[in-house]
């Protein structure tokens, strides 16, 4: 497949590269600003009432049973504004994915361990948040899938790529990518400060974001989501914006 540079995550750096036509995605450059700079606090108390009927819709749905803490479900950070990294702009947006051939890219540039071992969890079939990240105004604005399991990232080869890693050997590399394809866009945009207020709310009362890794580990552009969190995430897209 033919594109850029999706994501990388040097240990807290920014990683998202677009050469060629690929993917650029961010990753983990300066504490995504997206988090702190752009997560005002909305009302934290208009989330609890919306917590507690998404929790009575879901355990009549399932007889009241708690879903299993395990890691199903994905949220992918990707830059949608220009941004220059070694000369290369590693701008993609949900725009340019749509735009790929079958509108399937490979998500390469992440060169955080972390991030590199959640990308090699992945398995085929599994969905994940599309997010816009380091720009005006960060949030969801789609879903994809994998498509395609880890392998080996190629532009950790490419002297001429940004995400270029020269201790990284082709018998032994270090870095990996996945393949994902656009299932749809939200049906609305749910931006980072609308989740944030249902994180603050939910770490008071227990709700499903209690936990969630885009305010506990904000930088990393690479993160997992339970089923809990994916679904009451996808929920929002059916409120009215407070």
């Amino acid at each position: 497949m033919p594109w850029p540079s999706r994501k990388r995550d040097k240990g807290a750096v920014a990683d998202k590269k677009e050469p060629d036509a690929k993917i650029a995605k961010t990753e983990e450059k300066t504490p995504d600003k997206e988090e702190e700079e752009k997560s005002t606090k909305p009302p934290a108390g208009s989330s609890k009432s919306g917590w507690k009927n998404w929790k009575k819709t879901k355990e009549s749905d399932s007889g009241g049973e708690e879903s299993k803490i395990t890691y199903c479900h994905w949220l992918l950070k990707s830059e949608p504004e220009s941004r220059l990294e070694k000369g290369v702009d590693v701008k993609f947006s949900i725009d340019d994915l749509k735009a790929q051939p079958n509108q399937t890219t490979f998500w390469d540039g992440v060169r955080n361990y972390q991030a590199r071992n959640f990308l090699r969890a992945m398995k085929l079939g599994q969905q994940a948040f599309f997010y816009h990240s380091n720009c005006k105004e960060p949030g969801i604005v789609a879903i994809v899938k994998i498509v395609k399991e880890a392998y080996p990232d190629h532009t950790q080869f490419d002297q001429k790529d940004p995400h270029y890693d020269s201790s990284s050997r082709k018998e032994n590399p270090k870095w990996s990518m996945v393949d994902v394809q656009f299932v749809r866009m939200t049906k609305r945009f749910i931006p980072l400060s609308e989740i944030k207020a249902h994180h603050l709310a939910h770490k008071a009362d227990g709700g499903p974001l209690k936990n969630m890794m885009l305010f506990t580990r904000q930088r990393l552009s690479i993160q997992p989501l339970t089923q809990e969190e994916f679904d009451f995430v996808l929920s929002l897209e059916e409120e009215k914006p407070h």
